[in-house]
């Protein structure tokens, strides 16, 4: 595990979110709206949120299935868990790679194809992130007269959706005719530095490699609604967390919010999303739905807090109970690269 730029980038991000989202804010309102939380909804929303690993083990069967039916439940949770826990305590979002090279050691399967798997899974959280998203704001509950940066929120989640819809015409290009786009890649490599090259290649074979649930309509449209299961399933976690914190808002209120959040998090930043989590929860629910700054970031903190312990814990008994180190989980990024 190294320490590079990315992972002090990450580190400046988080830093600098976690000023703003604390600049002028009364803490003893943070504090009394900590003091006034229902516990026993916070740790069913911690539950809730918790349970959502086994959903994500259990649909990545399906995107597995193509390079090697049959991997067990058990070693696809150990994964899981390991993959989250690495990025919750190591630096640089190194959580895909430990995820897949953990599985690889758990399992026959390459490591490059698990890797390519957890893309498919990326771009499938997407549609199903983005899709409810847009349903919360097309809510008639939405305050559709809010802004962000001066533009509408209507119009920045449009734009998300042309551009999901403009990356999903892609994938299908690749899925149907991979043969031509390789050639033409490599073709285009050529006038690159042979590292780069070899990467660029390499990498876009790895990717093809995991499209394999892509190109089987009961495969795809099996993940597909696992997806759609699963975030329905965790913006119940949300709720419950608003409800915990006394926050009257609704489940599509958690949708939105979740969206947010899950938008937010893809920011660069320090081990654990913390600072990008946080700023994600004060745009969605302080700036758009106007609850209060105390409400809103004891939610913020207690949530995330509570969400973050569960799959940490998990991560490092499984990695240590079958003999991983954490050296190798933070050296899996060069693993796969080599």
């Amino acid at each position: 595990m190294k320490w590079d730029w990315k992972a002090t980038l990450g580190l400046l991000i988080s830093g600098l979110l976690i000023w703003w989202v604390l600049r002028g804010v009364d803490l003893t309102e943070v504090w009394l709206a900590i003091r006034g939380a229902r516990w026993g909804l916070l740790v069913a929303a911690v539950a809730v949120a918790t349970s959502g690993f086994a959903v994500r083990a259990l649909r990545w069967k399906l995107l597995l299935q193509p390079i090697r039916p049959g991997v067990g439940f058990r070693e696809r949770f150990a994964a899981v868990n390991i993959g989250f826990a690495a990025n919750n305590l190591l630096p640089a979002r190194v959580g895909e790679f430990a995820r897949a090279w953990a599985m690889s050691k758990l399992a026959p399967v390459p490591m490059t194809g698990a890797l390519g798997s957890l893309v498919v899974e990326r771009f499938l959280d997407s549609v199903a992130v983005f899709s409810l998203l847009a349903f919360a704001v097309l809510h008639p509950s939405f305050p559709s007269e809010a802004t962000v940066a001066g533009q509408s929120i209507g119009t920045i989640i449009t734009t998300l959706v042309v551009l999901l819809v403009a990356l999903l015409a892609g994938l299908m290009v690749l899925v149907l005719v991979p043969g031509p786009f390789m050639a033409v890649t490599s073709r285009m490599a050529r006038f690159l530095p042979d590292r780069a090259a070899r990467l660029l290649v390499d990498g876009l074979t790895t990717f093809l490699s995991g499209l394999g649930a892509l190109q089987s309509p009961r495969l795809l449209l099996g993940a597909l609604a696992w997806s759609f299961g699963f975030w329905a399933w965790n913006a119940v976690s949300f709720w419950l967390a608003f409800h915990a914190f006394n926050i009257d808002q609704g489940y599509i209120t958690a949708l939105f919010v979740q969206g947010i959040i899950a938008i937010g998090v893809a920011v660069p930043s320090a081990p654990g999303f913390f600072g990008t989590f946080h700023a994600a929860a004060v745009v969605a629910l302080s700036e758009v739905y106007g609850v209060g700054e105390g409400a809103t970031l004891a939610f913020a903190f207690g949530y995330h807090l509570g969400g973050f312990i569960p799959v940490t814990v998990m991560g490092v008994w499984y990695a240590w109970h079958l003999g991983m180190s954490w050296r190798e989980l933070g050296r899996s990024e060069e693993r796969v690269e080599s």
